[in-house]
């Protein structure tokens, strides 16, 4: 594996452990050829109430997944999980039968050569009643302050800041949040996790779902002034095809939406010299969206300047077999349209 060192101009892949640490790249330092990271989400853990019970109500990945996609050319796995179910108390400590379940995932990953994304799931805020996400609180209000949401990255940081092929991803597309109030609750998780000593590559999201189409009229322009000491951090985006970017719908727009939603953003993040990942973007198996996916990889490989990987939606045992963007095999073990376009650029990654 390699080591992945960022700042805002320049990735340097060298060492023995990707994504584990960072430090500003020597001098002469250029931008990778291709693309560094081609992911999958493997969803499962995030699933049931915040109390369920582990094999009943959710799931993380399973060492045969890690296998299948590491084989399929995959390098990195998004691992959706819950801020409530890993931290049940504010400021209290992890829960050891979750990260248990982490380690198990991490390890198994390491050992496939496979970077691990971990994705607090929670879209800005915490749960308070087990079955209403309307009862709960955004970061930063007088229930959740930003101080609890640095201390949770602070714990995180101290279990896995120093393993290799760990990336953090601070939140999983905050929603109804201000883009100032967000970006102060950004700078205080880093701070947190820097204090500990790592140096993993930060994933950092905007408001609004984090979209990438809607990246520049939403205040997420703000981003650009994220503080970190160590200098390894990217933005992530999200980036859905059908009419309304929700991925609620199952046709793409057009073949050609993928790369258009995402014009600007590039255009931004390159004059900025910022990195990006696209955290979340998911196809239908009909031909225009199966055309769409295809446009939007290809756009994507094409701005390695901009683009240091992707983790497509979604893998995972428990998705509906008619889920529209379920990744998982056909019933007869073959695979589905979408994931045979996208282990063709993953493996224009890892091989």
């Amino acid at each position: 594996m390699t080591k992945l060192l960022l700042n805002r101009r320049n990735v340097l892949v060298q060492g023995a452990a990707l994504g584990a640490s960072a430090m500003a790249p020597g001098a002469g330092a250029q931008p990778p050829k291709g693309l560094v990271f081609a992911g999958v989400n493997i969803a499962g853990a995030e699933f049931g109430k915040p109390a369920g019970m582990l094999g009943k109500d959710y799931i993380y990945p399973g060492h045969d997944s890690i296998d299948r996609w590491a084989g399929l050319g995959f390098n990195l796995i998004r691992v959706p999980l819950r801020w409530e179910r890993l931290q049940p108390d504010l400021n209290g400590p992890l829960k050891d039968k979750e990260l248990a379940e982490l380690r198990r995932v991490v390890e198994h990953a390491q050992r496939r050569s496979v970077a691990v994304l971990l994705d607090p799931h929670n879209y800005g805020g915490r749960r308070l009643a087990e079955d209403d996400w309307q009862s709960g609180h955004l970061i930063g209000s007088r229930e959740l302050p930003i101080s609890a949401f640095a201390d949770f990255w602070r714990r995180l940081a101290a279990e896995f800041g120093k393993r290799h092929g760990i990336l953090f991803g601070l939140m999983n597309e905050p929603a109804k949040l201000q883009p100032s109030d967000w970006l102060k609750s950004v700078d205080a998780a880093i701070a947190a996790i820097r204090a500990e000593g790592a140096g993993n590559l930060i994933l950092v999201p905007g408001i609004a779902y984090t979209g990438a189409h809607s990246w520049l009229t939403s205040g997420n322009t703000l981003m650009e002034n994220v503080q970190d000491p160590a200098r390894n951090f990217a933005i992530e985006v999200h980036q859905y095809l059908d009419r309304d970017s929700s991925g609620t719908h199952d046709e793409a727009v057009s073949p050609t939406i993928g790369s258009e939603r995402i014009k600007g953003f590039v255009a931004w993040a390159r004059q900025r010299r910022l990195r990006a990942v696209l955290g979340e973007f998911g196809a239908s198996a009909d031909t225009q969206s199966l055309a769409a996916l295809q446009d939007l990889c290809q756009a994507m490989h094409a701005t390695p300047d901009v683009w240091l990987g992707w983790a497509a939606w979604a893998a995972g045992a428990w998705w509906p077999k008619d889920y529209r963007f379920n990744l998982e095999p056909l019933q007869d073990g073959s695979l589905r349209p979408q994931t045979r376009i996208l282990s063709t650029f993953a493996r224009s990654v890892s091989g």
